[in-house]
């Protein structure tokens, strides 16, 4: 039973650190929007603002995130910022994705599982 609850604290820590890193990838959606505002200046200075705002919060909870992991870890997972970069360029930006784009991927989201699952004393899971 203890060692299920500690995989469990474990994975809402995983889980809340990706949701940092998804905050973080918003901030370029908002950047990407400030920089199409072509010329209409309260439509910069909202995503432009936005964007400000999404940082600033994602630098304090970053910092709460580290808090809990050693920083290696947390580093190798901000490597999925690539993933969730993606996603949104498909979602909101209509850009398409090719075949060398998902191998990218595939790899980060294998390289950061092999961080994760590794143990305190230095085994993978």
């Amino acid at each position: 039973m203890k060692e299920s609850m500690k995989k469990a604290v474990k994975l809402k820590n995983i889980l809340l650190l990706q949701g940092v890193i998804i905050l973080y990838t918003v901030s370029s959606v908002m950047s990407k929007e400030a920089s199409a505002s072509g010329g209409n200046v309260l439509r910069f200075l909202f995503f432009f603002g936005m964007e400000f705002v999404i940082l600033g919060v994602y630098a304090i909870l970053w910092q709460q995130m580290i808090k809990r992991f050693e920083l290696s870890v947390a580093y190798a997972n901000r490597s999925m910022a690539v993933v969730w970069s993606m996603v949104w360029a498909v979602v909101f930006f209509h850009d398409t994705i090719t075949v060398q784009n998902v191998l990218g991927v595939v790899l980060v989201v294998a390289g950061t599982w092999i961080i994760n699952t590794e143990t305190e004393d230095g085994r993978n899971d």
